[in-house]
């Protein structure tokens, strides 16, 4: 189960072009950058060696066949390193390895400790180099937010005296930022050193090609194009959600509409530092607006603006990325001073030459949302009466009226782009952000309004809207007659008893022997009943940034999120996940747990790294490319995590109030976009509650917004153990309310044990809710439904099916059995990682763990089973709560013979107690 080659250097090529497209240039005095050929240069910072490849958690653990870090990028290129400051890092980093955490989840520190600089180390450098480039690296990931402290959104003391030290004896400084996230950046302004800082670049987390990237752009084989998809504001709490971030309970979304560069340009333009859209070049653009019309005579109204860029310098080639902002009128809603509605990528232009791009804008992109009917149309999308300006630029500040018949303005009738209806309000009150009187600089006084509370009643609408029930058929069919058009969907649901329907809404796994080993769930026919009707078992993997196989398998990892967003270019990185979609499919992956795209709310949230931007118009952007992308391959992505998972702090818990319009604005937007662009067939839900019902079984979430008004006809899934409350009434939640989940539109649970769902190991209540009627057999058959038809698309539909569980064969060693254990008793594991047994008996066995974690039950722990160096399976588990628990894993071919166990790769917080092997065939 590996890539062909070819695609294996295509992706890797892509991942490379993709990691340097997407740094971004924030200061280059003196155009120290690129670096000239034969530059000697000296490289402080351990990073430089320890370079981060990604955050962490789900979405970064990728098993790798090499990393590139930036020495060894920069030793490939025509610039003189300096060794014997190369090889004081490295004598020192003996003694001081890669601090992991333990290995435990979420464990690893945001930083690595850095190497105290001295005077005399620094002046020593200078003898020998002309330049100084600084490595900053940070990281962050699921379940470990970003702290406003050294070490993590801030500058450690160490790194500071290193940028004093450094700055005050080289005339020529870079900085290089290898983190998942923008940190404070204050001290450019702000610290002794800041202005001796020649040139600062975010190089972010480049996947595996990462060092090479880097170093392509800092000598100029690369010309800078990335644009930031984040306003780099001053300070912290100069964001506008920082007031109500990180709450254990409630956070409440008080900047409502207002995020990012929507508040700033709105409210405090002042507290920007570096403004969303901008990034530096080593060359220089001009655009000039050649035309701007609004085309009346297409399907839908367009506005399309036509510019003319030219690289006018001299030297290098480039990109440049165009960008088009509305200004819309205040009217009765309310609107942000600029809103970002379209943007585009010249190719790479060489110096003197010019590219003509149009930006085409949907007329309904320009709408906005109207709870109360202010406008005179309740729960729509309204475009308010008034003069509509537009601006391009290459930044949010950095931009020029677009004139329509020399007119910089655009009268627009009052027009109802959608007409919907109201749902997943708050149910408490809540305050919001609004502009007020406007200033003459053009911003505007901010105050306060109440936000529309839920008035419709919830429990009518899911009754007035259950399915009908579908009769059973006389006959026994297989899903292949469904394939052949013998019968139709239907049919072939209606024979499917509730027993069966109920097995089929439980995903199993991790590290599923049904499926590729390692990988995060098995779903469908995960039972042998359902095997037989012919339902094939899919397998999902994460993640967003490459493939996580936790059997030893190696995948290709791709920069970030954060990296991908920055380069600004769609076809690049549909082109990226089309090879992602290859890998998948050659390794019998069906479905991608990714992309993420929530919105970046504020910056502390520690999985950023996976999302894309601010901006939900970005956010949507880049979430369809890598939809399609995949989808070229013929398997899936999964959105995700819808929606609100805007805090990895109690995450599973804190509940997002937010208002309806900056749900359907900014938090869903982006979501939208990649089910109606992308056509996504796969959508994840949160952890979090929104509006006090937890995403997982939130009916106007799942059902009214997602399935009725965006015409979704693909399966819904929960996170990994998530918990589910009542779709009405909301209330407690727990991880066995499945009737709610499938109530609210949820299809999957995810995940019980493997070899669980058939026999409901997690002891969910679906089939006792069938009884108490809180639910139907016909919404059990709609969820198996959509199930099925999307197995049906998937690669999985077209490879032979294995009815019977296959053991996996080992051989035995040539040793003697000389202190080998036989297999009559459970093989202790509790202060060993490895043991041998002697096998007389030959046959299959089962094997049996009984393991504990300390840590909670959203953590993950694995380790690789090996026998006789052969992989076996991934013993993998959520936490456990320090209770010791029992898993049935795969089933082994022994002969007789000798036998050495191992687990390798165990982690700190992963405790095997035992292994028991149980003769079957006896």
């Amino acid at each position: 189960m590996t890539q062909s080659i070819s695609n294996q250097e295509h992706f890797i090529t892509l991942s490379r072009q993709a990691a340097a497209e997407g740094a971004v240039l924030i200061k280059n005095d003196a155009n120290v950058l690129p670096l000239k050929p034969q530059t000697k240069i000296a490289v402080f910072g351990r990073s430089q060696f320890d370079f981060y490849r990604s955050g962490t958690g789900s979405g970064g653990s990728v098993n790798v066949r090499y990393s590139v870090n930036l020495v060894d990028g920069l030793t490939k290129k025509n610039v003189i390193l300096n060794e014997r400051l190369k090889e004081t890092y490295e004598k020192w980093l003996q003694d001081h390895p890669f601090d992991n955490g333990g290995g435990g989840w979420a464990m690893e520190p945001w930083f690595q400790e850095e190497m105290s600089i001295t005077p005399a180390l620094v002046a020593e450098a200078k003898l020998e180099s002309d330049v100084a480039i600084v490595v900053i690296g940070r990281t962050a990931g699921e379940d470990k937010d970003n702290l406003d402290q050294p070490g993590s959104y801030q500058l450690t003391k160490d790194e500071e005296t290193m940028l004093d030290l450094v700055s005050q004896t080289f005339d020529q400084v870079v900085v290089v930022l290898n983190v998942s996230n923008i940190i404070d950046m204050s001290w450019l302004e702000l610290s002794s050193f800041g202005e001796r800082i020649n040139s600062v670049v975010y190089v972010w987390q480049g996947g595996m090609e990462g060092g090479n990237a880097a170093s392509d752009i800092l000598v100029g084989d690369e010309t800078p194009s990335g644009k930031l998809t984040d306003t780099i504001a001053y300070r912290l709490h100069d964001y506008p959600a920082a007031k109500n971030y990180g709450g254990e309970e409630k956070n409440h979304y008080e900047e409502d509409i207002y995020v990012g560069y929507r508040y700033f340009e709105t409210f405090c333009p002042e507290n920007v530092l570096f403004p969303f859209g901008y990034g530096l070049s080593y060359t220089t653009f001009d655009y000039t607006i050649q035309s701007a019309e609004i085309k009346r005579n297409c399907p839908s109204e367009l506005i399309e603006v036509t510019v003319k860029v030219t690289n006018t310098g001299a030297t290098y080639s480039g990109k440049e990325v165009i960008q088009l902002y509305m200004e819309a009128p205040q009217g009765q809603l309310g609107k942000p001073v600029y809103s970002l509605i379209g943007f585009n990528k010249t190719k790479k232009l060489a110096p003197g030459e010019t590219e003509i791009i149009t930006l085409h804008v949907p007329i309904e992109q320009l709408a906005s949302y109207d709870e109360v009917g202010l406008t005179g149309e309740k729960a729509s999308f309204v475009l308010e009466e008034g003069e509509y300006r537009f601006h391009i630029g290459t930044d949010v500040k950095t931009i020029k009226p677009v004139l329509f018949n020399e007119k910089s303005e655009v009268f627009i009738k009052h027009t109802v782009i959608d007409r919907l209806e109201e749902a997943a309000r708050p149910v408490e009150a809540l305050m919001r952000m609004k502009p007020g009187e406007k200033r003459g600089d053009g911003t505007y006084q901010l105050v306060y309004e109440p936000v529309p509370m839920r008035t419709i009643d919830l429990d009518e609408r899911i009754n007035t809207r259950l399915p009908k029930e579908i009769a059973a058929p006389k006959t026994r069919y297989t899903l292949q007659d469904v394939a052949n058009a013998q019968i139709d969907m239907d049919t072939f649901i209606g024979q499917l008893t509730n027993d069966q329907l109920a097995t089929i809404v439980r995903g199993e796994g991790m590290s599923s022997p049904y499926v590729t080993p390692g990988t995060a769930s098995a779903f469908g026919g995960v039972g042998d009943d359902l095997l037989h009707y012919g339902v094939p078992i899919a397998c999902t993997a994460d993640g967003p940034s490459g493939l996580r196989m936790e059997s030893g398998v190696h995948s290709t990892q791709v920069p970030i999120g954060t990296a991908l967003s920055a380069t600004w270019n769609i076809d690049l990185i549909e082109a990226l996940y089309t090879c992602e979609g290859i890998e998948m499919y050659d390794n019998q992956v069906d479905l991608l747990l990714g992309p993420g795209m929530n919105i970046r709310r504020h910056p502390l949230n520690g999985r950023n790294f996976e999302y894309f931007s601010e901006d939900p118009l970005v956010t949507g952007a880049f979430a369809a490319a890598v939809t399609k992308g995949i989808k070229k391959a013929g398997v899936e992505a999964t959105l995700k995590h819808f929606a609100c998972n805007n805090q990895e702090k109690h995450r599973h818990n804190v509940d997002a109030v937010v208002s309806e319009r900056a749900l359907r604005e900014i938090y869903l937007k982006g979501f939208e976009m990649a089910v109606k662009d992308g056509q996504a067939r796969a959508v994840m839900t949160a952890y979090n509650p929104i509006n006090g019902h937890w995403a997982a079984s939130h009916y106007d979430l799942v059902t009214t917004i997602l399935r009725r008004e965006w015409g979704f006809n693909g399966i819904v899934m929960t996170d990994w153990w998530a918990k589910m409350n009542d779709c009405v009434t909301g209330g407690e939640a727990k991880t066995t309310q499945t009737n709610h989940m499938v109530r609210s539109g949820n299809d999957v649970y995810m995940v019980v044990n493997n070899y669980g769902a058939d026999i409901n190991s997690a002891g969910d209540n679906t089939l006792q809710s069938l009884e108490d009627n809180t639910l139907t057999r016909a919404e059990l058959q709609q969820a198996a439904k959509r199930i099925i038809q999307l197995l049906m698309t998937l690669p999985v539909f077209k490879r032979k099916q294995t009815i019977t569980e296959q053991a996996v064969i080992v051989t035995p060693q040539e040793h003697e059995s000389i202190g080998a254990k036989s297999l009559d008793l459970p093989l202790d594991f509790q202060t060993t990682n490895e043991q041998r047994i002697q096998v007389e008996a030959p046959g299959e066995y089962r094997i049996i763990v009984t393991l504990m974690s300390p840590q909670s039950n959203l953590a993950q722990s694995a380790c690789r089973l090996m026998i006789n160096n052969q992989y076996v399976t991934t013993i993998q588990t959520n936490g456990t709560d320090s209770h010791v628990i029992k898993q049935k894993l795969v089933k082994v071919a022994l002969d007789k013979g000798t036998y050495s166990i191992t687990l390798q790769d165990k982690g700190e917080m992963l405790h095997i107690h035992t292994l028991q092997f149980q003769r079957l065939n006896q």
